[in-house]
């Protein structure tokens, strides 16, 4: 049986860089996904979404360090990486007045504190 990506149930709301940020507004999330083409950190990874989500440059935020470590998030996530889809996990957090999840798919999924998904343009 073949897995449906799941981004094909979710709504495209900006592209910042060529990473693509996706609303589910059933659940009030945001979604972005690590790149896997190239090494690219989760830590980078989780404040361009931020950054996108709240419509501010990234230098605009609190340190993610504030947060986590994020040395070991990408350690983390570089494990996962190199276990080639045998590994499952998750490592969540609060970042800017938000609650990260980071999973082991390499899915950024962002829980606004608001619960309010913003209005897709168009």
């Amino acid at each position: 049986m073949s897995r449906t990506d799941p981004r094909a149930t979710l709504t495209p709301i900006d592209d910042v860089g060529g990473h693509t940020i996706y609303a589910d507004e059933d659940r009030g999330t945001y979604h972005a996904w690590c790149d896997d083409d190239a090494y690219e950190p989760a830590s980078t990874a989780v404040v361009i979404a931020v950054a996108s989500i709240l419509e501010v440059e990234p230098d605009e935020l609190e340190a993610l360090s504030d947060a986590v470590d994020p040395d070991a998030l990408d350690a983390l996530v570089g494990r996962w990486r190199r276990a080639a889809g045998t590994a499952v996990g998750t490592v969540t957090f609060s970042y800017a007045a938000h609650t990260v999840t980071v999973r082991s798919s390499g899915e950024i999924v962002v829980e606004p504190a608001s619960q309010r998904v913003r209005p897709i343009d168009g």
